[in-house]
């Protein structure tokens, strides 16, 4: 499925339209080059998700936790520092991905042996005229 987002205003609406076609499913890999806006469209699933704090990016922390009224607990991984898969498994990744909680990973290709069989992955790529196309494989 692809959603095809013209500008920043348009990020509300393609967040909900998200989280409304991929139903109970709760781990997503977001994968695209620096720069294409996975960041931001985690930060808009966040804010459609019912969480108004989210802290943007968690670059050095690697995850930022949150818990939703709607959808309990939330995990927003940024893994692109990490340097190989033995570096998420000191993190606990395993735990939080097979947790049952909703989880939301950048840079998802470093840890791809880890991800359980179930994951969504979604696809963000910039387009000549700046838009964004986001291909979901549900």
């Amino acid at each position: 499925m692809d959603i095809h987002i013209q500008t920043l205003n348009d990020l509300p609406a393609t967040a909900t339209e998200f989280i409304e076609r991929v139903g109970h499913r709760k781990v997503f890999a977001f994968e695209a080059e620096m720069g294409s806006g996975k960041t931001t469209f985690i930060l808009s699933l966040l804010k459609a998700m019912g969480i108004e704090d989210a802290e943007g990016s968690p670059t050095y922390s690697l995850v930022n936790n949150y818990t939703s009224e709607m959808f309990g607990k939330i995990y927003h991984f940024d893994l692109y520092r990490i340097e190989d898969e033995l570096e998420a498994l000191d993190i606990g990744i395993e735990e939080m991905l097979y947790s049952g909680d909703v989880c939301f990973i950048e840079w998802p290709e470093k840890i791809r042996n880890l991800l359980p069989d179930n994951v969504i992955w979604s696809y963000i790529r910039r387009n000549e005229d700046n838009s964004r196309t986001l291909t979901i494989d549900i």
